[in-house]
């Protein structure tokens, strides 16, 4: 325990106050502001399908950077002082990763019909959005393997700056949009925000020329990319299955129950994103690498058990004062049109809380590449989420979905459990203390 609140105190609030906190409440502030526009000029069907773009957005944009973002940040770092094999992982990442990205652009171009039907359905035609996110694809993700070569070089001050500045520049673009163009102008920012930061990042990277005279197309390595590809895997398992069953599941609402059902869902979903934000940047921050130092089960219980004892007890009370007080949250966060949303904060908050107890474990299968354990676990989420929200929704109407996403969690913070019950739960032996 005390080393716990030592590690916090002298490097999580450090890093997190230094690096993190400024631009998460950046991040929050201007989600609320764009999510406020939202619900004024566009009300719940614009939510709903600024939600399903979302979604899309999210598992593309993990496609074209293939996975590789935290692999590279955890390589580079490890081998940014010897120049040969860095020159290797930089060309190598940079090289697959820039001509990934422009064929998933092309074929995305040249199938935006296909997915606008299988995204928004033919009643809506927003090809034109499709193919505006295709065109700045390739842009997002050269902005982004830019991010994990400086990340993995520590970097992290221009990191902060630019991250700040993308959001408020961000921020700025997308209100204006849905001033003049409501949907239109809303979708439009979804898919070209992301990929702004690049004009910023150069800004911030143009007089580093020692980084660009590492980028050299002889110097590509598929060696690199195997041992890289465990975290691809992983990244794009996680990254890409999640999304597409929340489009699945939004879509099933809209048809069956209506398209401002599914923008109520999409609501709390939103309200969930803002308050998981701060405590998932302390679990990288602290869980990941102290879980990559620890090498037996006594360790792990302790810090699993220190984490449920110090953090949870202070999260479960933000999510009580959030409870007592949707009421107040729905008229900050939308408008009088999205009242229902209020029904929706039981079943989420519980997901929510059954969902940060499986993380805190659940990252033991990253900090030890457990890797077919971590996909074959996110694949039974996946399956368990929509089978159950599907059945839920057509048991409960609308309240099915969060009762789906809470059912889901704790079916998966259980598993969790069984898989890791003997350190957790078992009877520890100096022989055996060093066995998962």
């Amino acid at each position: 325990m005390k080393k716990f609140f030592n590690y916090i105190n002298s490097e999580v609030l450090v890093k997190a106050g230094s690096l993190n906190t400024a631009s998460i409440s950046i991040k929050i502030l201007s989600g609320i502001l764009i999510t406020k526009f939202i619900a004024i000029y566009i009300g719940p069907y614009g939510m709903a399908l600024i939600g399903n773009l979302r979604n899309f957005l999210s598992a593309i944009q993990s496609i074209a950077i293939s996975g590789l973002y935290k692999g590279v940040v955890k390589f580079i770092s490890q081998c940014k002082h010897d120049a040969v094999e860095l020159t290797k992982t930089l060309s190598t990442v940079f090289y697959f990763g820039f001509f990934s990205s422009v064929l998933l652009a092309f074929i995305c171009y040249y199938n935006a019909e296909l997915i606008n039907n299988s995204i928004f359905s033919a009643n809506y035609n927003y090809t034109f959005v499709i193919e505006t996110l295709a065109i700045v694809l390739p842009f997002y993700a050269l902005n982004m393997f830019v991010f994990s070569i400086m990340n993995g070089f520590s970097k992290h001050k221009i990191l902060l700056i630019i991250n700040i500045l993308g959001q408020i520049v961000g921020l700025l673009v997308t209100l204006l949009l849905i001033y003049q163009q409501n949907i239109d102008g809303a979708l439009i920012a979804v898919a070209i925000t992301p990929a702004l930061n690049l004009l910023i990042t150069i800004v911030g990277i143009a007089f580093r020329k020692n980084l660009m005279s590492s980028l050299r197309i002889t110097q590509v390595n598929f060696s690199i990319l195997n041992k890289l590809s465990p975290y691809m895997i992983m990244a794009l398992v996680s990254a890409i299955a999640i999304p597409i069953v929340m489009i699945i599941i939004r879509n099933y609402l809209i048809s069956e129950i209506g398209i401002k059902s599914a923008g109520y869902w999409t609501a709390i979903t939103r309200v969930s994103d803002y308050y998981l934000m701060f405590f998932n940047s302390l679990m990288a921050l602290y869980i990941l690498p102290r879980f990559s130092e620890i090498n037996g089960k006594r360790e792990f219980r302790k810090e699993v058990f220190s984490f449920y004892k110090t953090i949870m007890p202070v999260f479960l009370i933000l999510l009580v004062i959030i409870y007592l007080s949707r009421s107040l949250l729905v008229n900050l966060l939308f408008t009088e049109d999205f009242r229902p949303v209020e029904d929706l904060f039981g079943y989420q908050i519980l997901g929510d809380i059954a969902r940060v107890l499986s993380m805190v474990i659940a990252y033991q299968f990253l900090a030890k590449r457990m890797f077919a354990h971590f996909i074959i676990l996110e694949i039974f989420l996946f399956v368990i989420m929509y089978v159950s929200s599907i059945y839920l929704i057509d048991e409960f109407g609308l309240k099915g979905a969060v009762m789906g996403h809470c059912l889901s969690y704790f079916m998966y913070f259980g598993i969790i459990l069984l898989l890791f019950s003997s350190s957790l739960f078992g009877v520890l032996t100096e022989d055996g203390m060093n066995d998962y």
